[in-house]
């Protein structure tokens, strides 16, 4: 079979191999493709691989040999699910790989958030603590973790391991999640949380789950993690709440358009973090992505096909 992956530049910038996959057929990689060449880069094969390239009805129209779409990630919005299914083209995406990373990097975001120790070390570096009178110094209030309370929305795989790596820093933890015993309701969260982190995937019920109101509700004191989705919080009102002094601060991995836009407000607001929507992009996650995804592709091609979405 022909294996065409349009962009596999993210998952694999050189220091991945494409042999698991490319043993499954005659494999062709892009490491990026423009929406104007999609049609004209699958061409003829029947199996094609993306992870942000738009797969639509048009594309499937274009493409009439395809039967196969595999997902480079977990979410597969960028795939017309409807128009694969009424031509008999399976759709598969790639789960859980992710999971240690992603709570690591949340909990990364709070660290910093609480010590600042970029900032320090900065200080360090340009002369100030050798400047200094005293044996040490700090520029920033020290906020230790133990005894406050971290409140996760959405507590599947990632949320469940941020909670775990919570307790372990001696945190109280509450979850609000409707499909799990124990959920406490959403505004009992918000108001009672020092940290709230977003787990949850996004719908349309929960776009803008972040905005003026919600925030409102969270205390003076308290930090928001975003290493989910972008649109689950309303950029302009989170930038606007930390500006305002309204929580203590922010650490976003995900914006609501990506890559940012130099206007996006949360970029310059006081106390953010903002990382380039890194947090999946270990090397051991995407391997174990690369892993999944070929054996995704094997198992279609033995007419067994695995984490099928579509």
């Amino acid at each position: 079979m022909k294996i065409v992956v349009l962009d596999g530049y993210t998952l694999n910038p050189g220091d991945l191999s494409w042999s698991e996959l490319e043993a499954q057929g005659e494999t062709t990689v892009f490491d990026r493709t423009p929406a104007d060449q999609t049609i004209s880069r699958i061409g003829d094969a029947e199996i094609v691989l993306t992870n942000k390239v738009l797969i639509t009805r048009e594309v499937l129209q274009g493409c009439p040999n395809l039967k196969y779409v595999g997902v480079l990630a977990t979410g597969y919005n960028v795939v017309d699910t409807i128009a694969c299914s009424e031509k008999g083209i399976v759709v598969t995406n790639v789960p859980a790989y992710s999971t240690p990373s992603v709570a690591q990097l949340a909990l990364a975001l709070l660290l910093e958030l609480t010590h600042h120790v970029g900032l320090h070390s900065d200080g360090v570096r340009s002369g100030k603590w050798s400047n200094c009178i005293d044996f040490c110094y700090w520029d920033t209030p020290l906020v230790e973790l133990a005894g406050k309370t971290m409140g996760v929305i959405g507590a599947g795989r990632i949320g469940s391991e941020v909670l775990k790596i919570a307790e372990a820093f001696g945190m109280r933890t509450l979850f609000h999640d409707p499909t799990r015993e124990g959920s406490i309701d959403l505004d009992g969260l918000l108001k009672t949380s020092d940290v709230v982190s977003l787990h949850c995937p996004l719908t349309d019920a929960n776009k803008g789950l972040i905005n003026k109101v919600t925030l409102a509700q969270m205390k003076p004191s308290a930090f928001l993690l975003n290493t989910s989705r972008g649109p689950l919080v309303v950029d302009q009102d989170l930038a606007d709440a930390l500006n305002e002094g309204r929580i203590a601060g922010a650490g976003i991995d995900v914006l609501s358009i990506e890559p940012a836009t130099a206007d996006n407000p949360l970029i310059k607001a006081k106390n953010s973090i903002v990382t380039p929507h890194i947090a999946w992009a270990s090397l051991a996650a995407r391997q174990r992505l690369m892993n999944i995804a070929a054996s995704n592709v094997a198992s279609f091609i033995a007419d067994s096909p695995h984490n099928v979405v579509s």
